[in-house]
C-alpha cells in the first residue's frame, strides 16, 4: 500500500512513496501525530543519488516484517537533505556529537517534541562486524521508550539543550589569519598526488578559489603551486568523467582513482568556477578543456525542461554503483577494435586487473598523448558506445542556491571562454528560479523556497545559502550581461537576508527569523560556519555582501559582510580547508575591492574594455557595464564619457584613477 509520500516533490522522497513503511513528510503534523500516539519519532534523512541510502532502502524499509514494526512503534519521517538542510543540520550535529561522526543514510530518533536520543547512520539487517541490525536497534529503542520513557525524555532534553548552546562569538580573527591558515593548509597538502590529506578526497574547491586568489593578490608561488597540482589530477583521475566531462562526488582513495560516481550539480558549478579562473590565471590548456567540456556537461546532463538544473545523477545504474562509468579492456576492444582498444586501454589506466570492482577500470588520463586527434576519436567512439548503456537515474529537484552556483559558474564561463551560449543557459536558469522560487512575502519582502521540481515550487523555505548564491549569480549576470534587471533582483534578496536573517551577535543565521518551523525552532538556532561541499551561508553571504557594498558604496552591506566573516574566520587557522570561502572573501576584502566601471554603449569600444575588465585575475573584482543613467547600478551613475568614447574607471579602497578608453590601460591598471 502506498504511504503518504506521493504528493511530495522530492524526487528522493519518491523514491520511497510505494514503501510498506508508513513515511510522512517532515512537518510539525507529524510531531504533533507522535504526540497522540504517544510514539518517538524515526527521522530518516537522505538523498537521491545517496548509494547507501539505497541500499538501507532495500534491505529495511522495503521489507513487510520491518516496516509493520516500524508502523506500529514509531512516527517514520522521511528528509530529503537537499531540500531540507536545516533539519539535517540539526540532526546531523547531533549524531555527530553522539557517535563522533556523520553520514547519509542518518537515522534519528526523536521524541514526539522533536528532540533526538538515539543517532546513527547505516544500519545493516543482519548484525554485521560489531554493527547491530536495524531491527535490533528498532526493539531496543521501542523497548527503551515503553520501559524507561522518562529516562529517554530527560537525556534527549540534555541533548536539545546542549544543541541549543552556541559559544558566543569572540573577537573577529584579524585578517592576518590568511597567512596562518596557509601555513596550516601547506601542511596537509599531498605533493605527490594533489589534494589535500588522505582517503577519502573532496573535490576542495572553495580551498583553491582561495588559493587562487591568495596568488593574485601576492604572487605566491606556493599558493598557485598547491592550487594547480590539484586541479591537474582530479582533471587526470577517474573523479572527472573522461568520456562527457563533469565531476564525480568525491575519490575513495588518495590518488584519485575511484570515484564515489554521483555526480552533484553544486561540485560541478564550484569546479567549473574554479577551472575557468585557473585557466584565467595561467592560460592552462587543460583547465581550458575541462572547464569547456564540464559547462556541456551541466547543459547536456542537468538542465530541466524549465531552464533551471537538476539536482544530481545517481551513482547506481543496472542495481551497481559506477556500472555506467566503468569499462574493461574487452570492453574497450568490442568498440574500438584491438588495436584501438589496446592502445585506448593503456592511455586511460584499464588493466586486466581492474581498477574498479569486477575487473573494470574508472578511466583516467594520466598524461596526455603525442596523438590527441587519435584520443579524441576514441573518446567520441566511447562515448557513443555508453550512451546506450542504462544511465543513472537523475535527481531533477532544483535547488536555488546550487542554481545560483550554476549561474554565477556558467555566465563567467560563458564571458571569458567567449560562449555566450553558457551566458544564456545562466540567464534562463535565473529567470526560471526568479519566477517559480521568488515570492512576495505580506511585508513586502522576496522570499525563495528552497526547492522546485517540474516546474512546481516546494513549501520548504530557502535558507541563507540560497539567497547568497542566488544573489550572486544575479549580481554576475548584471556584471556579465549590463542589465540593471539582475541587479535589482540581487537587491532585493539581500534585503531580506540582512532583515530576516539577522542573529543576535551581529552576523546571520542559516534560516529566518519567521519561516523555521517548531521542531527546528525550538531545538536549535542556525548559524555554521564551517564550509561544506558547498560554502557555508555565512561565508556566500559575506562575499555577496561584498561585491554588493562595491558596487553602491552601501557601509551598512559592508559592514554586515564583515560581522558575517567573524564565524568562519574564527575557525580558519585551526581548521583552515573548512574555511576556504570565508578565506576567498577574506582576499577580495585585502584587495580593495577593485572597483570597475565601464561606460558606454554597446559598441566595440566598450565589449574591448568590458572584457579587459573581466580577464582581470585580482580577487576583489567588480565590475559593471553600460550607460550611465539612473536605472544603472550606482557603480555606473556620474561617470561621463571621455571625448564621447567608451571609457573605464577604477576604483580601490576608495581611491579612483584616472578614466581611460584604453583597454590595455585598463589591463595596467588592474595589474597585469
Amino acid at each position: 500500500m502506498p504511504n503518504r509520500l506521493a504528493s511530495a516533490t522530492s524526487p528522493y522522497l519518491l523514491q520511497h512513496a510505494e514503501n510498506p513503511v508508513d513515511w510522512v513528510e517532515w512537518s510539525d503534523a507529524a510531531f504533533e501525530e507522535a504526540a497522540a500516539r504517544g510514539v518517538p519519532v524515526l527521522v530518516s534523512v537522505g538523498y537521491a543519488a545517496c548509494h547507501w541510502c539505497h541500499v538501507m532502502a532495500h534491505e529495511s524499509f522495503e521489507d513487510a516484517a520491518t516496516a509493520a514494526f516500524l508502523n506500529e512503534h514509531f512516527v517514520c519521517v522521511k528528509v530529503d537533505r537537499e531540500e531540507r538542510p536545516d533539519v539535517d543540520a540539526v540532526y546531523m550535529a547531533a549524531t555527530q556529537a553522539m557517535t563522533g561522526s556523520g553520514g547519509w543514510p542518518m537515522t534519528v530518533f526523536t521524541t514526539p517534541t522533536g528532540e533526538p536520543f538515539f543517532c546513527g547512520t547505516y544500519f545493516p539487517p543482519r548484525p554485521v562486524q560489531g554493527m547491530p541490525s536495524f531491527t535490533e536497534v528498532l526493539a531496543s529503542v521501542a523497548a527503551a521508550w515503553t520501559t524507561r520513557r522518562d529516562e529517554v525524555e530527560a537525556s534527549a532534553g540534555i541533548i536539545a539543550e546542549a544543541l541549543a548552546e552556541r559559544p558566543a562569538a569572540g573577537e573577529q580573527a584579524g585578517f592576518d589569519v590568511v597567512d596562518r591558515a596557509l601555513a596550516g593548509v601547506a601542511t596537509t597538502f599531498d605533493a605527490a598526488r594533489g589534494g589535500f590529506g588522505g582517503a577519502p578526497k573532496f573535490p576542495p574547491s572553495m580551498v583553491l578559489e582561495w588559493l587562487l586568489r591568495h596568488h593574485a593578490r601576492t604572487g605566491d608561488a606556493r599558493a598557485l603551486a598547491m592550487a594547480e597540482a590539484t586541479l591537474d589530477a582530479m582533471a587526470r583521475g577517474g573523479m572527472y568523467d573522461q568520456l562527457a566531462g563533469g565531476f564525480a562526488r568525491y575519490s575513495v582513495d588518495a590518488a584519485w582513482v575511484v570515484p564515489h560516481f554521483e555526480k552533484m550539480l553544486y561540485d560541478n558549478a564550484l569546479l567549473l568556477r574554479v577551472y575557468v579562473h585557473a585557466w584565467r590565471a595561467t592560460g592552462s590548456p587543460l583547465a581550458h578543456r575541462v572547464a569547456t567540456e564540464t559547462a556541456r556537461w551541466l547543459l547536456d546532463e542537468l538542465r530541466t525542461a524549465e531552464g533551471g538544473f537538476a539536482s544530481s545523477l545517481d551513482a547506481d545504474s543496472e542495481g551497481r554503483e559506477g556500472a555506467f562509468y566503468s569499462w574493461s579492456p574487452a570492453q574497450l576492444r568490442d568498440v574500438l577494435g584491438d588495436d584501438d582498444g589496446t592502445w585506448a586501454a593503456g592511455v586511460l589506466g584499464v588493466s586486466d586487473e581492474g581498477t574498479f570492482e569486477h575487473g573494470t577500470s574508472v578511466l583516467q588520463r594520466r598524461a596526455d598523448p603525442t596523438d590527441t586527434e587519435r584520443l579524441d576519436d576514441v573518446r567520441e567512439r566511447l562515448h557513443a558506445a555508453r550512451e546506450r548503456r542504462p544511465r543513472p537515474a537523475r535527481d531533477d529537484k532544483v535547488v536555488s542556491g546550487w542554481n545560483g552556483l550554476a549561474v554565477a559558474a556558467l555566465a563567467e564561463a560563458g564571458a571569458l571562454l567567449d560562449r555566450p551560449d553558457l551566458v544564456d543557459a545562466a540567464s534562463a536558469a535565473a529567470r526560471f528560479v526568479l519566477e517559480t522560487h521568488a515570492r512576495r512575502a505580506p511585508d513586502g519582502s522576496t522570499r525563495l523556497v528552497r526547492a522546485s521540481r517540474g516546474g512546481v515550487a516546494g513549501s520548504a523555505p530557502g535558507v541563507l545559502e540560497d539567497y547568497a548564491h542566488v544573489a550572486d549569480g544575479m549580481l554576475t549576470l548584471s556584471a556579465i550581461t549590463g542589465d540593471p534587471a539582475w541587479f535589482d533582483a540581487a537587491e532585493d534578496l539581500l534585503e531580506t537576508a540582512l532583515v530576516h536573517f539577522a542573529a543576535a551577535d551581529g552576523g546571520l543565521r542559516d534560516t529566518a527569523d519567521d519561516e523555521t518551523d517548531a521542531v527546528v525552532g525550538r531545538i536549535r538556532t542556525l548559524q555554521d560556519p564551517a564550509d561544506g561541499p558547498t560554502p557555508s551561508g555565512q561565508s556566500a553571504a559575506a562575499g555577496v555582501l561584498l561585491t554588493y557594498a562595491a558596487l553602491t558604496g552601501s557601509l551598512r552591506h559592508r559592514e554586515a559582510a564583515e560581522r558575517a566573516l567573524r564565524g568562519p574566520l574564527e575557525i580558519a587557522t585551526r581548521f583552515p580547508r573548512a574555511a576556504g570561502a570565508a578565506l576567498a572573501v577574506v582576499e577580495a576584502l585585502l584587495d580593495g575591492p577593485r572597483e570597475v566601471a565601464v561606460v558606454g554603449t554597446d559598441d566595440p569600444a566598450r565589449q574591448a574594455l568590458h572584457a579587459a575588465a573581466l580577464r582581470s585575475t585580482a580577487p576583489g573584482l567588480v565590475v559593471a557595464a553600460g550607460p550611465p543613467g539612473a536605472d544603472a547600478p550606482p557603480l555606473l551613475r556620474d561617470r561621463p564619457l571621455v571625448s564621447g568614447i567608451a571609457s573605464a574607471y577604477v576604483c580601490r579602497g576608495f581611491v579612483c584613477a584616472l578614466p581611460t578608453t584604453s583597454a590595455d590601460e585598463l589591463a595596467r591598471q588592474l595589474g597585469r
